[in-house]
């Protein structure tokens, strides 16, 4: 309902094809010799979110790169309503992985007003930084200011809706009635509504973020809006799943300064039996990107270390996962 470093942005440096396959095949026998798996042509379907977003940006990073390094997985990105929808495919088996924000991570896993998913992670995504986007003439500097002001706060089924509701109630506000709320179709269609003043602010997070990239180098400019220290502590207090998350200096135009706030990780996650062999050759392929070198901003941070370091209990690890691991060393 997200995507960390520039997984919004296009790759300002990609490398060509036969430079990537050149470096890929010398990457060690563990990751790229052929075999039965690998000679196997699989079709995967992903799940991102709606146009606009930046799930639909990194999904795209994620199927190209996959694929550069094990063509025979076939992934399919589909674009949906987003994390609140993703799941329940999942569930379903509509769809075999998809991308899903940290806050629904972690309702669905541990149960939060539902029972607990039979979901798996296949691999940490990034992290999200959560916070207001202004005009830059805008006369809105805190959060206070924002009450009763029109916000929109993204597309329906998006997970940053969910975090936006978190970081707001733990400062003991309403998202859905201290603001006037405005709920997109499309992710795509906040920046113009802050551009022409039908919104006062729009919520988002990310480096790279579409909508934050679109205010940022709009003519208007754009100033953003977060916790500041108290209330950072405030909502780490009530909620500690969520972390302090801070959006580097220079992620966006017109950003000098570093912006703490508060989010989550996001994640792939994977329908109930998804085959282990899938996870495997998946996630294979990702390790390959990173050792490769240049990987795209989008998996800049979809590391196998950032995953083992940050899954919500590593028994939720899938079991593909867990063997290519283990081969590489990561997990005993």
């Amino acid at each position: 309902m997200g995507l960390p470093p520039a997984h919004g942005d296009a790759p300002k440096s990609r490398p060509r094809r036969r430079d990537v396959l050149g470096v890929a095949a010398s990457v060690g026998s563990l990751l790229l010799a052929p075999g039965p798996a690998r000679a196997q042509p699989v079709k995967v379907r992903l799940g991102t979110a709606t146009p606009g977003g930046g799930f639909p940006v990194y999904g795209a990073a994620f199927v190209e790169f996959v694929r550069r390094f094990d063509p025979a997985l076939e992934i399919e990105a589909i674009n949906t309503r987003g994390s609140t929808e993703n799941v329940p495919l999942l569930e379903a088996g509509t769809l075999d992985i998809a991308l899903v924000q940290g806050e629904v991570v972690h309702e669905v896993l541990q149960g939060v007003g539902r029972a607990p998913a039979d979901l798996r992670v296949l691999t940490a995504m990034y992290p999200t930084a959560g916070m207001f986007v202004v005009r830059a003439d805008s006369p809105y500097r805190t959060i206070a200011d924002l009450k009763g002001k029109p916000v929109a706060w993204g597309a329906g089924g998006s997970g940053l809706v969910i975090l936006g509701r978190y970081a707001m109630d733990g400062l003991g506000l309403d998202a859905a009635r201290d603001f006037q709320p405005i709920y997109l179709e499309r992710a795509g269609d906040g920046p113009a509504m802050v551009l022409d003043g039908r919104a006062a602010a729009l919520w988002g997070g990310g480096n790279g973020w579409p909508g934050f990239v679109a205010m940022a180098n709009s003519k208007e400019g754009a100033r953003f809006i977060a916790p500041d220290g108290g209330e950072i502590q405030r909502i780490l207090a009530k909620y500690t799943f969520l972390k302090p998350v801070t959006q580097a200096a220079g992620s966006f135009v017109g950003q000098p300064a570093a912006i703490p706030s508060v989010g989550s990780w996001s994640f792939v996650l994977a329908r109930p039996g998804l085959d282990e062999t899938v996870a495997y050759r998946t996630v294979k392929a990702l390790y390959a990107v990173q050792q490769a070198g240049n990987p795209p901003p989008q998996l800049a941070e979809t590391t196998a270390a950032n995953t083992v370091a940050v899954v919500p209990g590593r028994e939720k690890l899938h079991p593909g996962v867990v063997r290519f691991y283990r081969e590489i060393g990561l997990l005993t």
